[in-house]
């Protein structure tokens, strides 16, 4: 049983209910839960309108499965069963959630919503579940949203597809899909213009990005970037690539090559922000390492070019990176503690604790403390206790903490 120790405020995204319309004179709830809105009296009718809200769920993997929670009280309200070693990232229609998975790219549905049309309101919940959708994929790799696309990348094929994820709600979407001439650990982007943005590789190496137009017909590379991995999206659509000397920018039809200040300096994991120009990434400089634990990150603006590093004074890992409301970059250090950071100065706005310092583990799988943001509230998972923490960003301070049944790994959201 999930046990509740302190409840947050709401989240400023989310509405607490369905709101009656002024022209409309009550609202009343039947004995089934199905709110009916009354039409008011000596009004002129009102226009058919449609309006739709949602509770922001989270989702969580596990050993064995997937956790679907309320993302305010953090309540379980989900759990689906799904063998192997999952990974989720949000479906791009504030709904459904795509896990990574034996086999292919599998949806799931994260449940409740309600819908206003004209002048009737209604309520229901369908119990978060998996889906029959699955895209096929040997070896089924990220997951990018941009632009209003979903874009999979299937590293053992080098197929990528993309589709418009509003079309989930009715089944299995459309897809356009392309191929890359070798099959690689890879990522693609789709650009607001039909554009497709992809990384270059083969089984053994990587080393750049190709930028298609709509008819998929190239129109530049740049196969400087040893090691290519990773993306991001920052400010005015620039879009950010990792190597391990440094970084890809492709912006305003060209690609600029940002070099790091040492001979290796693995940019690997990026974490960007459209109201920022500013990249936030890890940043790794010891080429020997079997597991290096790094304490610097980097911060990179996408217009100059310019690569700052900032000292943390305690580790982190690719699990620990995330943005704010307003493009604040986040990390959340082995000291337990979220930092907060101004991106523009990298200068540290505040430090919130959470959780108890922790150690990175040799394994990349196996769970650790991991971050993830939505709207003004941060959620942190502790695998050591099995809990789960929502920080308020800008109060600074731990809102709400659960107990969850199963030992949490990866996490996301949507927001409904």
């Amino acid at each position: 049983m999930t046990r509740i120790r302190h409840v947050s405020r709401p989240l400023p995204a989310v509405a607490a209910a369905l709101t009656c319309a002024a022209l409309l004179a009550a609202c009343s709830s039947a004995d089934d839960g199905t709110t009916t809105v009354a039409a008011g009296t000596g009004s002129p009718a009102a226009e058919p309108a449609q309006t739709r809200s949602a509770t922001p769920r989270l989702a969580v993997t596990y050993d064995g499965g997937v956790l679907v929670l309320d993302a305010e009280s953090l309540a379980v309200v989900g759990d689906s069963d799904l063998p192997g070693f999952n990974r989720i990232n949000p479906a791009g229609d504030e709904r459904h959630v795509i896990v990574s998975t034996e086999g292919g790219f599998r949806v799931l549905d994260t449940g409740t919503w309600s819908q206003t049309h004209g002048d009737h309101a209604h309520h229901w919940t369908a119990a978060p579940a998996l889906t029959d959708i699955t895209f096929d994929a040997d070896e089924p790799g990220h997951v990018v949203r941009h632009a209003g696309r979903t874009v999979l990348f299937d590293d053992g094929s080098g197929r990528i597809e993309s589709f418009d994820p509003a079309a989930l709600a009715d089944g299995t979407p459309q897809t356009s899909s392309f191929t890359t001439p070798a099959a690689h650990h890879g990522v693609a982007v789709e650009l607001a213009d039909g554009g497709l943005v992809t990384t270059l590789g083969d089984a053994q190496t990587r080393n750049g990005i190709v930028v298609y137009d709509a008819a998929r017909t190239e129109i530049t590379r740049n196969e400087q970037c040893p090691g290519v991995h990773g993306e991001a999206v920052a400010a005015d659509e620039a879009l950010v690539f990792g190597c391990e000397d440094g970084l890809l920018i492709y912006r305003d039809g060209a690609i600029t090559k940002v070099t790091s200040p040492d001979p290796y300096g693995r940019i690997g994991n990026q974490a960007g922000s459209e109201d920022s120009a500013v990249v936030l990434g890890d940043y790794k400089s010891d080429p020997d390492a079997e597991l290096e634990r790094p304490q610097r990150v980097s911060l990179t603006d996408t217009v100059t070019g310019e690569l700052r590093l900032v000292d943390l004074g305690t580790s982190y890992t690719f699990r620990s990176l995330g943005r704010g409301p307003f493009g604040e970059a986040l990390v959340l250090g082995t000291d337990g503690a979220l930092h907060v950071l101004d991106p523009s100065t990298g200068a540290t706005l505040r430090t919130v604790p959470v959780v108890d310092p922790w150690t990175e583990p040799d394994e990349w799988q196996t769970p650790r403390p991991a971050l993830f943001v939505q709207g003004f509230t941060a959620y942190v998972t502790d695998p050591s206790t099995d809990r789960i923490h929502a920080v308020d960003i800008e109060k600074g301070q731990v809102t709400t903490t659960a107990e969850l049944p199963h030992t949490p790994d990866e996490i996301t959201g949507v927001r409904g």
